[in-house]
């Protein structure tokens, strides 16, 4: 089931896609689950916005090899932690805004998940009865200033660096879907998610042992080689086969 969040003039709300619709729900399906309104608006009509607002965005950084090889870095033995603000999360279609400060401003196209419940310390083999679903994310990054300043908060965080979408699908397997992403219909990334170093229950309970995860919060597992370099005027588009399309506007 895939579950967007959507704007059609009014206040932010939520539907089940049902082909060329959505079918409305009554309020938030992790707090009023998927009671419907018995009202159905074409997905046309609608503007399609980021999924979750979180109350973090965990990243789970150097979890493919090659990529981890090609910024020139080691893949770690645990996990690598870090974090993007909220204020970074725009939807399907928003504009990525390329920052004056940066001159190399880079595309990183990963599976995200969406935690359903409160986790905590939570293990392995139950990791995946917390979460909600799986979305796609785009870990814009300014390159120069992640090696330039010695550590990733700013190059990650600017605002619209944290492209979200297009919605949650709430019954994803992995079983080795492909990412890909892609520069004005040219692809610059396509790898297997059976490639990451650390797999979906181990990052779900590594996290929740180190910090407690909240309803909504947000869990990017790492971009696969083929990173490139994004400039104004480019469409960018990430998929994971069994999601969808997030596609962006670089301004």
């Amino acid at each position: 089931m895939k579950v967007a969040r959507f704007s059609n003039g009014a206040e932010p709300r939520f539907g089940i896609v049902d082909g060329p619709e959505l079918v409305v729900l009554e309020g938030h399906p992790l707090v009023a689950g998927y009671q419907t309104t018995g009202e159905r608006i074409p997905l046309k009509e609608v503007k399609l916005l980021a999924p979750t607002i979180p109350s973090k965005i965990v990243c789970i950084g150097k979890n493919f090899a090659d990529h981890a090889a090609e910024i020139g870095e080691e893949v770690t033995e645990e996990p690598l932690i870090f974090f993007k603000p909220s204020s970074a999360i725009v939807g399907h279609g928003d504009a990525i805004v390329i920052p004056p400060q940066s001159k190399q401003v880079e595309l990183e196209a990963e599976l995200c998940l969406v935690i359903g419940k409160l986790a905590k310390n939570v293990s392995e083999e139950k990791a995946l009865d917390y979460l909600w679903g799986v979305t796609i994310a785009n870990d814009v990054t300014a390159r120069d200033l992640q090696f330039g300043d010695g550590q990733w908060a700013r190059s990650k965080g600017f605002d619209t660096f944290c492209p979200l979408g297009p919605w949650v699908e709430t019954e994803f397997v992995p079983d080795g879907q492909v990412i890909e992403s892609r520069i004005n219909g040219e692809v610059r990334q396509n790898v297997a998610i059976s490639e990451m170093v650390h797999k979906i229950p181990f990052i779900i309970s590594y996290v929740s042992k180190n910090m407690t995860l909240l309803p909504g919060d947000i869990i990017l597992t790492g971009s696969p080689a083929g990173i490139s370099v994004i400039k104004a005027g480019d469409i960018i588009e990430c998929e994971v086969e069994g999601i969808g399309i997030l596609s962006n506007p670089v301004a």
